[in-house]
């Protein structure tokens, strides 16, 4: 186990860098100055050449590279273009906000999807199933941001019993966990139904009813137990996916957290916020995938990495 995961967090390194070096190229080659950004459309020659002799903005591409990688490494990206915030700053600020929004919406999809994926195998072809299946198959269809904004015409525009932008008391969380949960709760739901259906038609599953076994000792030690794999790592894969994906979620909502900052620094071409907030995600996502691998051997103790 010890060297799979050395072996792992090792080959993350090198994955990481490829991500910082994609995420550089594009950011520099897209249309437009950052320069012009901060000087303004009328500023003087001489006072945008100082400023980009100032940022480091008139050195060779791999040398502002592997400047800005050097610091990235000890967690220093830099001074944002548009605040002159220091961008680790920034972006600590805001990751708690994430991060709740981001658990409060997988702790929803969890509740949602695990019961009514289990049920809906034990009762395969019932009318739970049939409105099950459909549902998912809608939560599944559904662009998150489309859903976003019925729910604040519904609730919060119609209704008037939900607030529609910011964070504040738990009514601020109900319609962008929502948002966010309702995807990932459809597909996890169908990941459960398939896999514990799978389960149910097994050998070992038909030798232990036929040794008289209760049907929850069935359940919960055989079917569950080993239907568990490909649920967790559809898991580990929405986990990850809802770090990214957060953030077309936050701005529609103006959450306060780093999706919504990743979205205005795009607008306001402040490359270091960019950057970063996107090595960061990659980093999770990493993490967050390493992570399901060492579950993998509490679960089957026939795995073994080593």
């Amino acid at each position: 186990m010890g060297q799979y995961v050395a072996r792992r967090a090792f080959l993350s390194v090198f994955l990481l860098l490829g991500v910082s070096v994609l995420v550089f190229s594009i950011m520099h080659m897209a249309p437009g100055d950052p320069v012009m950004m901060v000087a303004g459309l009328e500023a003087p020659p001489e006072v945008v050449e100082a400023i980009r002799k100032e940022w480091g903005f008139d050195q060779p591409i791999h040398v502002q590279y592997f400047r800005w990688l050097r610091r990235a490494v000890v967690l220093d990206f830099g001074i944002s273009l548009t605040t002159r915030e220091r961008v680790s700053f920034m972006i600590l600020s805001r990751v708690p906000n994430t991060l709740k929004l981001n658990l409060a919406a997988y702790a929803l999809a969890l509740c949602i999807a695990i019961p009514v994926g289990v049920y809906s195998a034990l009762r395969q072809y019932s009318l739970f199933d049939h409105v099950g299946t459909v549902a998912a198959l809608l939560g599944v269809s559904m662009p998150g941001f489309w859903l976003g904004l019925m729910l604040m015409i519904v609730f919060a525009l119609k209704l008037h019993i939900l607030p529609v932008f910011g964070m504040g008391t738990w009514k601020h969380y109900v319609l962008p966990a929502f948002t966010l949960g309702a995807a990932q709760a459809a597909g996890l739901m169908r990941m459960t139904r398939s896999s514990v259906l799978e389960a149910l038609h097994q050998d070992y599953v038909r030798t232990a009813r036929a040794k008289g076994l209760a049907e929850r000792v069935v359940i919960y030690k055989h079917v569950l137990k080993n239907a568990a794999i490909p649920i967790v790592t559809m898991m580990g894969f929405r986990f990850a996916y809802i770090l990214s994906g957060s953030f077309i979620v936050e701005h529609i909502f103006a959450w306060p957290g780093i999706g919504r900052l990743a979205i205005n620094s795009l607008y306001s071409r402040d490359y270091f916020v960019v950057q970063a907030v996107v090595l960061m995600t990659a980093t999770m996502i990493v993490i967050a995938n390493l992570t399901v691998d060492i579950i993998y051997c509490f679960l089957d103790p026939r795995i073994r990495y080593d």
